[in-house]
């Protein structure tokens, strides 16, 4: 039987479907047509080249710069009996030999080598009598000069394709802008319509930013949302790092630091120890992280602003590789902007300190916007987003306040026009605030009429105004120099007096960091403890991280399906048929003991006698305002209204309303409903796979009906069964 990439897919990896683009890369690399991927951290880049390697005659390169990623690769495609291997500078003399001795004798599939050790004569004569396929590029953006990881030795492979003409290049990047795209390809002489852009939007990522108030408060109050969960704490110094992982340690926590400062073996052993599960939390700067492939991690937290979207985007990026929910955090402060455009201004380079405050401006406009964060970075890398809301930000979420600032923003504009559109912010500001400092007295600008009129607000505030301006389009920064030009907008607030709203500028004040509601659980959350249990020992005896077995989206699949049989597990995500032969009996014993002591009824996805837990939730004001509103007649949409809340919160509430024993007007609900779905095809669903549960649901349909809408369809389901009892 000739097999397909849809085979591989399905029976090697254990995953039913394609991701968006994998399909149409995969059959152009087949093709052996050249293939720059650009697509978000989890999207799914390795199979583009994992599947058409399995599928060549020859050998497939893999060029990468992280020799951890190296080994976590291999690691999880000899897992699936995929033969791989990696020659690096980890492996001792006798491993390189019996690894190129493989590679002479042809038993490999896939090769991954650091860019630097293709170019030795060495590594030269060992492939070049070798039949090269595919070579794949990893870490593309570290090509091109406009990239945020730059790397000259990156530079020469295009020399490597030369050496092996007849093989296809796909070079595969998570974060790259336009202007890096042409780079890459200009670079390793690619067509012009190599391209696969997926989109930027890591739907799974919950983004919140906010300005520092009391840094280890706020953070504390975040890790309590996260209680024995992965994630990353990322710090802009050495000690910082160190100093917060020691608190963090004495508060309890499972803790440890990363950063260039320690020893290569205490590096080593720390990360080893977070990958495999063994503690909890990295506090770690940004020399961690490159290379983990680690799908379970559910928050990364920043303490401090990172010096560009690039550098943010790639951090968060590896919370939430599973495509489950995670929760990113970024606490800034002035200073953080202070310390930035310190180190910037060390760069002796003139054109790379203009990149470097471009870069600077467009995170901190990032941090300080009050419109949905999902807009504006993906905005910045060229992508639109095409709504007005996403639902997965602070801002989206949280009713900010606004506060009229018509008055102080023809102040600051009328300054700019005075100065003649040539000084950046910094000035304007000296300006208005009636500074006496040396330069401005001998430019004579302490004649302007605008000299002297804004003293009421600090210099820090007027900072924070301009940013607000510059956000809202009634300023733009000259690229080349710096200096602050007046917009088209900023005319109709001179001269039409168009009113200007920004948001208040936060108070110190200690806030809490809490999150949206977490989505109700869909699966059994003590039988997945039970099974990841299990995976953690069978992991420790490989010597391997335990996502290497199974990823927890596979044991959470299985705590709300029960499979009951091998035919059953080749049906769970991520389980083919490898993974099932070595792996399905040890977890099939577990899921059926649990099943047998719970008295749970597997053939309908439901449970008869729930494992006892007290699942009533707490008494909430709140849930008690908005249930009783509903039921005397107020719609879900103004209940939204009402409190700033978005639909699905309102839902939740009335659910809770429910679950407290109390009751809710079913004709109320029924006219809530979406009237595009059968009613009468849900309820014998929900009569058929049982309501505690919302995943096989969603499955009947095929995913055609969204999970909020099931949410209320079962609400409506639950209140008139409660009717008819």
């Amino acid at each position: 039987m000739t097999l397909t990439p849809l085979a591989l897919l399905k029976n090697t990896f254990g995953y039913a479907e394609f991701r968006p683009l994998q399909n149409e890369i995969i059959d152009r690399v087949l093709q052996k047509r050249d293939t720059l991927v650009v697509m978000p951290t989890g999207g799914g880049k390795s199979l583009c080249y994992q599947i058409p390697a399995l599928l060549f005659d020859g050998l497939t390169l893999v060029i990468s710069p992280l020799i951890s990623l190296m080994q976590d690769q291999v690691a999880q495609l000899k897992q699936l009996e995929i033969p791989a291997a990696y020659l690096n500078s980890t492996l001792s003399a006798q491993e390189f030999q019996d690894t190129a001795q493989a590679v002479r004798e042809k038993k490999l599939k896939m090769l991954y080598m650091a860019p630097e050790g293709l170019f030795s004569e060495r590594t030269l004569a060992l492939l070049q009598p070798l039949k090269i396929d595919c070579i794949a590029i990893d870490e593309a953006h570290c090509i091109s000069e406009w990239g945020h990881d730059f790397r000259p030795e990156y530079r020469q492979l295009v020399q490597i394709r030369k050496t092996f003409d007849s093989a296809v290049c796909i070079a595969l990047t998570a974060t790259a802008t336009e202007r890096v795209q042409k780079d890459i390809m200009s670079s390793l002489e690619f067509k012009t319509d190599s391209a696969f852009v997926a989109s930027f939007d890591r739907k799974n990522l919950f983004l919140r930013m906010t300005e520092k108030q009391d840094q280890t408060a706020q953070l504390i109050s975040f890790l309590k949302q996260h209680p024995e969960q992965s994630g990353i704490i990322y710090c802009f110094s050495r000690q910082q790092t160190n100093e917060l992982s020691s608190y963090l340690k004495q508060a309890g926590y499972s803790v440890l630091p990363y950063h260039a400062g320690l020893d290569n073996a205490t590096r080593k052993e720390n990360q080893e120890r977070f990958v495999r599960d063994d503690v909890q939390i990295m506090v770690a700067t940004i020399a961690f992280g490159m290379g983990i492939d680690k799908p379970n991690i559910r928050f990364v937290a920043h303490v401090d602003l990172p010096k560009n979207i690039e550098s943010y985007y790639q951090q968060i990026g590896r919370a939430g590789r599973d495509g489950l929910d995670a929760d990113c955090l970024l606490l800034y402060g002035y200073g953080d902007i202070a310390k930035n455009r310190y180190f910037i201004d060390q760069k002796e380079n003139e054109s790379e300190r203009r990149i470097a405050t471009i870069h600077l401006q467009a995170m901190v406009q990032l941090a300080e916007t009050h419109v949905c964060r999902r807009i504006l970075l993906l905005d910045y890398f060229g992508e639109s987003y095409g709504k007005d809301h996403c639902g997965k930000c602070d801002n989206c979420l949280e009713s900010k306040e606004l506060q009229d600032v018509t008055e102080a923003a023809q102040k600051f504009l009328s300054c700019v026009k005075r100065t003649e559109e040539r000084f950046g912010a910094g000035h304007v500001i000296d300006v208005l605030r009636g500074s006496e400092n040396r330069r401005l007295l001998n430019l004579g600008h302490q004649h302007l009429s605008t000299y002297g009129i804004g003293k009421e607000f600090s210099k820090q505030d007027w900072q924070y105004l301009a940013r607000q301006f510059i956000s809202k389009g009634l300023l733009r920064v000259d690229p080349e120099y710096g200096s602050l030009k007046l917009t088209a907008r900023a005319q109709e607030v001179l001269f039409k007096e168009a009113p200007v709203e920004v948001v208040a500028k936060p108070q110190h004040r200690q806030s809490e960091m809490d999150m949206p509601s977490p989505q109700e659980t869909e699966y059994d959350p003590k039988l997945f403890e039970l099974l990841r249990s299990r995976r953690k020992t069978l992991a420790d005896g490989q010597g391997v991280p335990p996502y290497v077995i199974f990823p927890d989206k596979t044991l959470m699949d299985m705590a709300a399906r029960y499979p009951q049989n091998s035919n059953d597990m080749m049906n769970i995500f991520g389980v083919g048929a490898v993974r099932n032969k070595r792996y399905g009996p040890i977890f099939l014993r577990i899921i059926t003991a649990y099943c047998q002591e719970h008295e749970i009824d597997r053939d309908r996805y439901r449970t008869n006698r729930a494992p006892k837990k007290d699942t009533t939730p707490k008494k909430s004001p709140r849930t008690t305002q908005i249930g009783e509103s509903f039921a005397g007649g107020r719609s879900i949409r103004e209940l939204q209204d009402l409190y700033k809340i978005k639909r699905s919160t309102v839902i939740h509430h009335l659910q809770d309303y429910i679950m407290q024993g109390n009751s809710l007007p079913c004709a109320f609900l029924q006219k809530e409903l979406d009237p595009q779905f059968d009613q009468r095809a849900l309820q014998e669903a929900f009569d058929t796979l049982g309501a505690r549960f919302l995943k096989p649901v969603f499955e009947h349909f095929n995913g055609k009906i969204p999970y909020e809408e099931l949410h209320l369809q079962r609400l409506h389901y639950v209140c008139k069964r409660k009717r008819a009892d």
